[in-house]
């Protein structure tokens, strides 16, 4: 059979409209099924060690979560003892749940602790009233060790993408002895809030509704009048829409970013080339997103505009100081736009340059200067102990959100 090159011409234009579609349905579709890429080759219960393939993650130092076996089990490893080309020996700081056999296969994650009972400390299982409904919490109050805890300062502790809210147990340690209550919540289409209605992520233009619901969480009932947003990944992308949408944004103080998004079309760039996807499926998935008739295709109750999530181009609504972290070695969301954002804001941002680290794990990598730099900048960060107050006028609220 022979084709004309005008037939083949749809046929590639065809194709390439497949695959941009199927690549934007990923983009903002919640994972369910996540691949475990790392085999576990030996365990050695006595010497208390795994050997694992080497990949860049089973290699880095520091201390990290391992699920395996299709998430059925969960094992927490310490430094590399041994390693050589193709496999690398860990410390077995113990496992969870479901015995560590060799012969399967996991995936690391920076989730070290699973819930606020490993971190040894009391906490309260509590909902959020949220646009959607009920969302479960966690509350933590500060050390009550430390000298006159102030109750009235909170920390909103927001996870990242394709997880849950026990990613930001790790950071709870230094906001506690700094004196702040912690307040670690979920948030639509992570598993544990309810669902929205299209069960899509929209990249943090409507989750921040979630974050705005711990904020008022922290006012209403526990009289907060000095909240700092923390995000992780997505969840920065989530917590800066809060600081620059929400009406509550008068009560924050102050904004610690971990590995975050703050442009999304960089970040999904980078992505697809590391998967290399051609530059014109690239482009392809991003308009497919932003487009107000084509989004549905993907799944989308409404078009993504990635102008409203780029926070560089937004940097002049951004009002209270901004502590921001993020590795040259991220390997999945690049600190391009980060230090853009310090480049244009340096007057309220400190940005802190990692290497080494992989994405949102920074505290796995290096808990020690992680815990410094955050302890560091919340002791000259200067409170205000005012009261929620209406931003009429200055509200981006999505229109239709749930």
């Amino acid at each position: 059979m022979i084709f004309s090159a005008s037939s083949l011409a749809a046929m590639s234009g065809a194709i390439t409209a497949l695959v941009a579609l199927r690549a934007a349905r990923l983009v903002v579709t919640p994972p369910r099924n996540r691949t475990d890429d790392v085999p576990i080759l030996e365990v050695d219960a006595q010497a208390r060690t795994v050997t694992l393939g080497r990949t860049a993650d089973s290699a880095s130092p520091g201390r990290y979560g391992l699920w395996f076996s299709r998430d059925s089990g969960h094992a927490r490893l310490g430094e590399v003892s041994t390693e050589t080309d193709g496999t690398v020996t860990r410390e077995l700081l113990g496992v969870d749940f479901v015995e560590l056999q060799p012969g399967t296969r996991g995936r690391f994650s920076g989730w070290f602790f699973l819930t606020p009972r490993d971190l040894g400390v009391d906490h309260e299982s509590v909902s959020l009233g949220t646009t959607l409904g009920p969302a479960p919490a966690w509350v933590i109050l500060a050390d009550r060790g430390q000298h006159n805890p102030v109750p009235t300062k909170w920390a909103v502790l927001v996870h990242g993408r394709g997880v849950t809210r026990s990613e930001t147990l790790r950071c709870v340690g230094v906001f506690r002895e700094a004196g702040y209550n912690c307040v670690l919540v979920s948030w639509r289409n992570d598993g544990d809030a309810p669902a929205s209605a299209d069960r899509r992520y929209p990249l943090g233009a409507t989750e921040w509704l979630d974050v705005e619901a711990g904020i008022r969480y922290a006012h209403d009932e526990r009289g907060a009048t000095d909240v700092v947003l923390v995000g992780f990944s997505m969840g920065g992308a989530a917590v800066l829409q809060a600081a620059a949408n929400s009406e509550l944004s008068t009560l924050v103080r102050g904004i610690v970013l971990e590995s975050p998004v703050v442009d999304w079309a960089p970040t999904l760039l980078f992505q697809a080339r590391a998967m290399r996807v051609p530059y014109l499926v690239q482009r392809a998935a991003i308009a497919l997103l932003g487009s107000r008739r084509a989004h549905r295709l993907t799944g989308l109750r409404a078009a993504i505009d990635f102008r409203m999530l780029d926070f560089v181009l937004r940097s002049d609504e951004l009002t209270v100081p901004i502590l921001l972290m993020h590795s040259d070695d991220d390997g999945y969301v690049p600190p391009t736009a980060s230090r853009a954002l310090a480049h244009a804001r340096p007057d309220i941002v400190t940005f802190h340059r990692w290497t080494g680290a992989r994405h949102a794990r920074l505290w796995n990598y290096d808990p020690v200067r992680f815990t410094a730099q955050i302890g560091q900048w919340l002791a000259i960060l200067p409170l205000g102990g005012g009261v929620a107050t209406s931003r009429t006028g200055r509200s981006h609220r999505p229109p239709g959100a749930d």
